[in-house]
């Protein structure tokens, strides 16, 4: 079945970084766009990355130029790096696997990143 694993997330002081990662199995991962979230208490879930199976990337606005996502294939592994975090970056990221066809949403189990000093 499919399954996504973050981890990666932890303490981290303003201005630091983190290396978030998405290990994937059960689904032909190379096809799929995979995308990060994050949701932070009393915020709805909002898209912070996405990339397509073969590296496009997009971002949402707050984090362009400081985030980057990536891919590995082989791995199926998809990585979200953070530069300079900054407090409102504090929330609980979800690697996700879109619908398709009559498949649902696939998310996983979210890891915690908190930044603050």
């Amino acid at each position: 079945q499919v399954q996504l694993v973050e981890s990666g997330g932890g303490l981290v002081q303003p201005g630091g970084s983190l290396r978030l990662s998405c290990a994937a199995s059960g689904f032909t991962f190379s096809s799929y766009v995979m995308s990060w979230w994050r949701q932070s208490p009393g915020k709805e879930r909002e898209l912070v990355a996405s990339i397509s199976g073969t590296g496009s990337m997009n971002y949402g606005d707050s984090v362009k130029g400081r985030f980057t996502i990536s891919r590995d294939n082989v791995k199926n592994t998809v990585f979200l790096q953070m530069n300079s975090l900054t407090p409102e970056d504090t929330a609980v990221y979800y690697c996700k696997r879109p619908r398709r066809g009559s498949t649902p949403d696939y998310w996983g189990q979210g890891t915690q990143v908190t930044v603050s000093s």
